[in-house]
């Protein structure tokens, strides 16, 4: 795919995004063929809703635990980026018609201290750690964006941030080290109702797994993670679909919690 054509689709996924119409399947010749060229179309895109929704400030990775590959019959990991335009603190109050099917997913969050710089040396579990700073419970916000997402090709949905919308933010905890990090459970309620639950663990064996799998991907594409920046490390539980006048609360042992009403 050459940078014209993909950002001739990028376009098309903004139109789409920022009116808030179903994206349907793109036809065979506009469509990412595989996850390269879906994250070039994807790189295109962030160009061009900064204008909207504010510089890309963190990012998010979809499919990191079992129970999110099995709900979206995806094996491996996906990554996305977050705009500064739709961060929110928690707690937050969230507009629900801004969305087409809006969802929300229950995460462990990490901010980087110091740059992870693109890097022909694999960065590991142990090699990342050192740069995070903080971690803190997150609560991303999805939006089902498309006319039937079962029916989407993975590079498409990629391409498109993997569902990203958003995101609520709690309060950093800074002394973390001394945390086993696998063990931390999140949960989440819906109206006062437990809807899910799952553990650290969860996330690719350990959530700097995650982390690690970003900074490698992002250095394949030439890119970077820079201090400041968030990461969303992937849900612990099932993404969990909201109406209009929800309360969500979502809580990681040790790690805070996060609550957002959808109004």
């Amino acid at each position: 795919m050459s940078p014209t054509a993909a950002a001739a689709t990028a376009r098309t996924i903004r139109d789409h995004r920022l009116g808030l119409r179903p994206l349907p399947a793109l036809p065979p010749g506009d469509r990412p063929r595989d996850e390269a060229q879906a994250y070039a179309v994807q790189d295109a895109l962030h160009g061009m809703l900064e204008a909207d929704l504010g510089p890309v400030c963190g990012h998010k990775i979809g499919c990191t635990t079992p129970v999110m590959q099995a709900f979206l019959k995806i094996p491996n990991p996906c990554a996305g980026g977050v705009f500064a335009g739709t961060v929110h603190a928690s707690p937050a109050r969230v507009r629900h018609a801004q969305y087409l099917h809006v969802g929300v997913e229950c995460e462990m969050v990490v901010r980087l201290g110091r740059d992870l710089p693109a890097s022909a040396t694999l960065y590991t579990r142990a090699s990342v750690a050192d740069a995070v700073a903080e971690i803190m419970a997150g609560m991303e916000i999805v939006d089902d964006r498309y006319v039937d997402y079962k029916s989407m090709d993975t590079p498409t949905l990629i391409a498109d941030d993997f569902f990203d919308a958003g995101c609520v933010l709690g309060t950093p905890v800074r002394d973390w080290r001394a945390l086993d990090l696998t063990a931390v459970t999140g949960v989440t309620w819906i109206n006062g109702v437990e809807v899910g639950r799952g553990r650290g663990a969860d996330v690719m064996g350990h959530p700097f797994e995650a982390l690690a799998w970003l900074a490698n991907n992002m250095s394949r594409r030439g890119h970077g993670l820079r201090a400041g920046e968030f990461v969303f490390t992937g849900s612990v539980v099932e993404t969990k679909w909201v109406n209009r006048g929800d309360r969500v609360v979502m809580e990681l042992d040790r790690l805070g919690r996060v609550e957002a009403l959808f109004e």
